[in-house]
């Protein structure tokens, strides 16, 4: 951050008193801007055992599969942005249930939260984020070719609990692999990684 969006000002570096992290500061306004988690919002999709998966057609991930989901929006509900995510990606329809997992990815600081859902029916095809949509029973999803650890360990969830009888709702944290740490840019900016 370069100027301050309140003023227009050039911002600085600084520690505000009575806090322990840096934030951007504005001498001319007094403005503290503060930068915190983005949300990534989306949902396991359901039609008759299957699940609705979507391949993305940008980056991060081009090419790979990974459930319906993306930033929330300001002004709207988690579960509003499942269903729009859902929608947007999918032309799919759902109807949200219950917030079933919730992953901490720090090192790129997001939140990935994921509902069940039910679609409404079978009129979905791939949004302009996604090169292809398709309905997977579990031992057709392409594992190897999941975009992201929180859908990952989502999918995996999911199938447990459907065979067990019971969904409950799963909380976890999800780091890169040393190899993969040693690699990330601190400076990056990624959108939507592990």
């Amino acid at each position: 951050m370069k100027y301050c969006s309140q003023c227009g000002a050039p911002v600085r570096l600084g520690i505000p008193p009575g806090e322990h992290l840096p934030r951007y500061l504005c001498d001319a306004c007094r403005t503290i801007h503060y930068e915190n988690p983005k949300m990534i919002v989306g949902c396991v999709a359901e039609w008759q055992e299957q699940i609705l998966l979507c391949r993305r057609a940008i980056e991060p991930r081009l090419g790979l599969w990974t459930l319906p989901a993306g930033f929330m929006e300001n002004a709207e509900t988690t579960a509003q942005a499942a269903q729009r995510e859902t929608l947007e990606e999918a032309n799919a329809r759902v109807e949200i249930d219950a917030l079933f997992t919730l992953f901490n990815v720090p090192h790129i600081n997001q939140v990935h939260l994921f509902f069940r859902a039910r679609l409404l029916d079978l009129d979905y095809a791939p949004g302009e984020e996604s090169l292809e949509v398709a309905l997977f029973r579990e031992e057709e999803i392409p594992w190897e070719n999941v975009a992201f650890a929180s859908v990952r360990e989502t999918l995996r969830h999911y199938f447990a609990d459907r065979r067990a009888g019971r969904y409950a709702f799963h909380l976890g944290d999800i780091f890169p692999a040393p190899a993969q740490l040693a690699a990330f840019d601190a400076n990056s900016k990624p959108n939507f990684i592990p």
